[in-house]
C-alpha cells in the first residue's frame, strides 16, 4: 500500500516536499507544479492511506508526513534512483 501510493509521481513529489517539514496546500502546489485541485486530491489519498496528517492553522490546512520513516524512505528511494539513472554515453569528438 505504501509503495503503491508513492508510485504516482505527484504523490512522490508531495511526500518528498513534506519530508522537509510541514507545508500548506499553497506551498505544495507551487513546489510540485501541479494544479491546486490535483494537489488536494493527491493529499486526500495520502491522508486516507495514513501517510500524511493534516491540521488547521486558521484558514489554512497544513500537511505533514504521518511518520518520519516515510520521509527517510522517500529520500532514500529518490537518492537511489538518482544514482541508478542511465547516464548519457560519452562520445569522443
Amino acid at each position: 500500500m505504501l509503495l503503491g501510493m508513492l508510485a504516482d509521481p505527484t504523490r512522490l513529489r508531495l511526500a518528498a516536499c513534506l519530508a522537509h517539514g510541514e507545508q500548506d496546500v499553497t506551498a505544495l502546489t507551487t513546489a510540485v507544479g501541479a494544479a491546486r485541485p490535483a494537489v488536494s486530491q493527491h493529499l486526500g489519498k495520502l491522508r486516507l492511506a495514513g501517510l500524511v496528517t493534516v491540521r488547521r492553522d486558521g484558514r489554512r490546512q497544513v500537511y505533514a508526513l504521518a511518520d518520519p520513516h516515510i520521509g527517510r524512505l522517500v529520500t532514500e528511494a529518490l537518492h537511489t534512483a538518482e544514482h541508478r539513472a542511465p547516464r548519457p554515453a560519452i562520445r569522443p569528438h
